[in-house]
């Protein structure tokens, strides 16, 4: 076999020279031919020598150009069945599907369900937790106080509030026994069936008042039902620190106490801590039967004016007549005895003596202040004397006490036309 010889050219009559390979000879550059170019047997040589690499490398790429036709074929058909699942009705696009695939995405529908499912019962279950938790805490302190509560049981029980010890029909008869200090007592009027407590306002003269009726500071709600301005609400204090209304049942056991008239003393002050009083000649409560309707014989004096009498409010002339109080019945919201067509307690706001409908209302919505707006729907329901500041003033504290006619007077008090009274009339 001819091996390579050397690329070489030199004209006749010239000595031969090895030249260089390159693209200007006659040599086929190839790196694996070296510096000679092949003769016929120099390139059969090189094909036998490489001719197995090739074909084998001819083979994987024949084999990757047929994996590519195929695939190509099924992406093809995958691609028309797709088009052609879009072009059907509405819920027919998975007919074309694997089943196993709807299957799968189906499964993975109920898994994301299930777990939003679970995460909002965990929230619940944290919820109930921490109620449980909070419940466990409450019966825990409940327990504490429970325990507290059996062991003040188990010591003897004494009062806490002091009760002085002398009773009578009423506060004056307590006093002409010798009670000298302002507080609660027993009282049992001629006609009870049994004693009650009252607050006594004793002056230092002996005369003895017996209070039926606190404002202070708007602590208590007088909007009431009938039983309960019957038989009376609030709290008694030693102190007289405290808003209450006694009870009609009892205010009319004491008025009825006969021969014994009373004397009514309305007591006010207003925001700007001024006092007034007006007095009333023989009060009294009927009875229930009769609604405990209230009467009295005259004003008998006071810078607040009498309101009981009624008042011009200039709205119509027979204003004064149908807000006089005088014979007047008691109402509550759950019983109407006033002369109007509506419920005047009602609207106003608590029980009182109405009757179409007042000129004074002590019982009235407690106003900060004094000056109010038409109050609620634009009535007059505050605590208004209207002789001494109108219909839209509420005032700050007001008393109703009683005291017998026997008594009235010897402090000073002055009977209407200017004489002292020390006895009854």
């Amino acid at each position: 076999m001819v091996k390579y010889t050397q690329c070489s050219k030199a004209p006749a009559g010239t000595k031969q020279q090895s030249l260089v390979p390159n693209a200007a000879n006659c040599c086929i550059l190839d790196n694996r031919f070296g510096e000679y170019c092949p003769t016929t047997c120099g390139v059969a040589e090189f094909f036998n020598r490489y001719q197995s690499e090739v074909d084998t490398d001819l083979s994987n790429i024949e084999g990757l150009l047929q994996q590519i036709s195929t695939n190509t074929s099924s992406t093809t058909v995958m691609v028309e069945q797709i088009r052609e699942i879009g072009k059907g009705p509405a819920g027919s696009q998975w007919k074309g599907i694997d089943p196993d695939s709807q299957k799968f995405d189906s499964m993975l529908e109920k898994i994301v369900e299930y777990e939003r499912t679970v995460s909002q019962n965990e929230n619940l279950i944290q919820r109930l937790q921490e109620t449980f938790n909070s419940n466990t805490n409450s019966i825990f302190t409940l327990k504490q106080k429970i325990a507290s509560l059996e062991l003040q049981c188990q010591q003897p029980c004494r009062d806490t509030v002091q009760i002085q010890e002398f009773t009578g029909k009423d506060c004056q008869e307590v006093a002409n026994k010798g009670a000298r200090l302002s507080g609660l007592y027993y009282i049992k009027p001629l006609k009870a069936k049994q004693q009650f407590l009252v607050y006594c306002d004793i002056e230092p003269s002996g005369s003895a008042w017996t209070v039926f009726q606190r404002r202070l500071d708007g602590s208590l709600d007088f909007k009431k039902n009938w039983i309960q301005y019957r038989e009376g609400f609030g709290y008694l204090s030693p102190n007289d620190d405290t808003e209450f209304w006694l009870g009609n049942e009892k205010v009319h056991q004491i008025t009825q106490q006969s021969p014994h008239p009373y004397v009514l003393r309305i007591e006010l002050q207003d925001w700007d801590n001024q006092k007034s009083t007006a007095d009333y000649h023989t009060f009294k409560l009927g009875t229930e039967k009769d609604n405990y309707r209230l009467t009295y014989s005259y004003f008998i004096d006071g810078d607040a004016g009498d309101s009981f009498d009624g008042f011009d409010f200039g709205d119509d002339a027979s204003d004064k007549f149908f807000t006089s109080h005088n014979g007047m019945q008691f109402s509550t919201y759950d019983k109407d005895n006033d002369k109007f067509d509506g419920n005047c307690a009602e609207q106003d706001g608590s029980g009182w003596w109405m009757n179409k409908c007042h000129a004074g209302h002590l019982n009235g919505k407690y106003y900060q202040g004094g000056d109010y707006s038409k109050g609620t729907d634009g009535y007059d329901d505050g605590i208004i004397w209207s002789t001494l500041r109108g219909r839209w003033y509420s005032f700050k504290k007001v008393t109703m006490k009683l005291i017998p006619l026997s008594r009235y007077g010897t402090d000073g008090q002055q009977i209407s036309g200017g004489a002292k009274k020390g006895g009854d009339v």
